[in-house]
């Protein structure tokens, strides 16, 4: 009769924790047999990406729409500079790391294949941000295309909210209200949704690892290894030496944003997990209006994990194939792979991919992909963590409010 209020009650981290490990437990038992609960947790999925696009759309209309245009450029400029260093600082860890170790050594391609992807042209994705439908953007769940059409919506409330006609400003208070209402219930919605996050992160642990099989991540122990040394070292000294600049305190920091990272670990979507990192960063005491303009942003142009991912998955695919390339070259594949994942949702198995079309377009066997398709689970979970740890910590970076201290 008590289950229920001790559940609502119990600490989320510690739900999601168990959950997480009961499904390794089961998957260690059953095997295989696991299979029949992947809908509960594709369910979670759906469910969070269904939150996801409003909440992405209203934060960043109310965030842009508190704003005057000068506002905007600095913070947007600010931000540029700081996914443009942190990616950087991934590929060079990852590629390094993976030179070091040379995981995939003693690999062999396995007797998959995987279609090769259709590359996107420039034009392509200039098209993707600028839809010529408003309504196909939501229905489609493009983005580039959402975050596009939410700014200039904001930017227009902005010159509306400050207008000099009065009765131009009503109409755009109305709206504003309008907006934070929307927001509200929102918010309301993914509260029922986390009470069941649990249950949906039992069942993706129990299903993924029963059914790919443990001799294969055995076999690929040294490249996961070598990813998860990347991700210690990006947090440890590149987002430790960011935070300490900016004035925070680096553990109080890391402690309030555990719900963030510890969500985007177990869900592996950056995008679904938006909702908790807002509240997260809400926490640390970066304000509302950084937060709601910044982690938007960060959740579909920022992907620290996923350019150390590239660089560790590149060198790894060179082994296999015994190719020669030189850290430039590289370099060169990986800034075309990051490049090719702006836009790309947050969502699992989107590293897979981004990481198809790289290979195909340098003309790397898409085999490998099926081999590292393995344990694309532990690599997406670690790379999405990050994801969502980079955005919060640029966040923090860029505003000028004071950091609070538990």
């Amino acid at each position: 009769m008590n289950i229920w209020p001790k559940y609502r009650k119990t600490p989320f981290v510690l739900k999601m924790s168990i959950a997480f490990l009961l499904g390794l437990f089961v998957a260690l038992i059953f095997r295989e047999q696991t299979e029949f609960l992947r809908p509960l947790g594709t369910l979670l999925i759906r469910l969070l990406s269904l939150i996801a696009i409003p909440v992405i759309f209203l934060t960043v209309v109310l965030a842009v729409n508190k704003m005057n245009l000068a506002q905007l450029g600095k913070m947007g400029g600010k931000l540029i500079f700081y996914y443009m260093v942190t990616t950087a600082m991934a590929v060079l860890i990852g590629v390094s790391l993976a030179l070091f170790f040379n995981p995939g050594e003693n690999l062999t391609l396995p007797h998959t294949s995987v279609d090769e992807p259709e590359i996107p042209h420039a034009s392509d994705i200039l098209f993707r941000i600028v839809p010529e439908n408003l309504f196909a953007a939501f229905s489609t769940g493009e983005l580039m295309a959402i975050l596009f059409i939410a700014i200039i919506i904001g930017m227009a409330m902005s010159t509306m909210i400050f207008s000099s006609d009065e009765k131009t400003r009503e109409y755009g208070n109305v709206l504003n209200h309008f907006f934070e209402a929307l927001n509200k219930l929102f918010y309301k919605i993914l509260e029922g949704i986390l009470l069941y996050a649990p249950i949906g992160v039992f069942a993706i642990s129990a299903s993924t690892f029963g059914t790919q099989g443990w001799v294969t991540l055995k076999s690929l122990l040294l490249f996961t290894g070598v990813f998860y040394l990347g991700l210690v070292i990006l947090w440890s000294v590149v987002y430790t030496t960011f935070l300490s600049l900016s004035g925070n305190s680096v553990i109080d920091f890391f402690k309030n944003i555990r719900a963030a990272y510890t969500t985007a670990f177990f869900t592996s979507s950056s995008i679904a997990t938006l909702p908790v990192a807002l509240e997260a960063a809400k926490k640390t005491g970066i304000s509302e209006t950084t937060a709601n303009f910044s982690l938007p942003l960060g959740a579909i142009f920022n992907s620290d994990g996923g350019a150390l991912r590239m660089g560790v998955s590149l060198v790894f695919a060179a082994n296999i194939t015994g190719l020669n390339l030189g850290v430039f070259d590289f370099l060169i594949i990986v800034v075309i792979g990051t490049l090719l994942s702006v836009g790309t949702a947050g969502v699992p198995a989107a590293g897979l991919v981004t990481l198809s079309a790289v290979l195909g377009m340098f003309g790397l066997p898409l085999e490998i992909v099926a081999l590292i398709a393995g344990v694309d689970a532990l690599i997406g979970m670690g790379g999405t963590a990050s994801n969502v740890t980079g955005d919060i910590v640029g966040a923090a970076v860029i505003d000028k409010k004071k950091p609070a201290h538990t």
